[in-house]
């Protein structure tokens, strides 16, 4: 058995990742991710290769596929059941490490992290704006909960799992060469493509 340097990434490794997993099957999500991504790409070029940090069971790199199925796509995922569906995608490498442990040894055209920066420690997030950075030859993309300043919020019942703050803020004053492509909000009450209010950055390395 693994173990981890953070009360949060045990939580994720453990049957709480394994409950997310049944949680976010819905097909209609990956309808939703299909027309988020669609705006995102919509702003890149030259995207040929993609990396998801947290990419849990793949839906969302299921979603890029459909939109760019010529990419390479590679995903990191610390919950075991997860990993095993995620190795069911055909043309993804997949990486079963944790976050804080993961070591690049290429870059992509594109780093993505979804709703995976909420869970980090706070304590720890330098280094996974250091990995989102490294992995990255061109853009990064973000899209989690906003805060303009740091917060918690208990996360279904849960205390210290779930942070809110301008994670896209601290990796652009981080990384004086990130510029801002464009961002959005997705709301979860949207008629045809909700996703969970959330909000999404896209940055280039320039």
């Amino acid at each position: 058995m693994k173990t981890y340097k953070t009360e949060q990434e045990e939580f994720w490794a453990s049957e709480f990742g394994d409950a997310y997993i049944d949680r976010n099957k819905d097909q209609n999500l990956f309808r939703s991710n299909v027309a988020l991504f669609s705006k995102i790409i919509a702003r890149t070029t030259g995207v040929n290769s993609i990396i998801e940090c947290g990419a849990n069971i793949g839906m969302n790199l299921k979603a890029l596929q459909h939109i760019i199925p010529r990419a390479e796509f590679a995903g990191i995922e610390i919950n075991q059941k997860a990993v095993e569906q995620l190795r069911q995608i055909e043309g993804v490498e997949v990486y079963h490490e944790s976050l804080l442990n993961f070591v690049p040894t290429v870059q992509y055209d594109l780093t993505l992290i979804k709703t995976v920066l909420i869970h980090i420690n706070p304590d720890e997030l330098s280094k996974i704006y250091d990995l989102l950075y490294s992995t990255s030859n061109k853009y990064i993309c973000i899209i989690e909960y906003y805060n303009p300043s740091p917060v918690e919020v208990t996360y279904r019942g849960h205390e210290g799992k779930l942070f809110k703050r301008d994670f896209a803020g601290e990796l652009m004053d981080r990384f004086s060469e990130l510029q801002l492509v464009d961002y959005g909000f997705v709301y979860k009450r949207d008629p045809n493509f909700a996703q969970d209010d959330v909000t999404w950055f896209l940055m280039e390395k320039r």
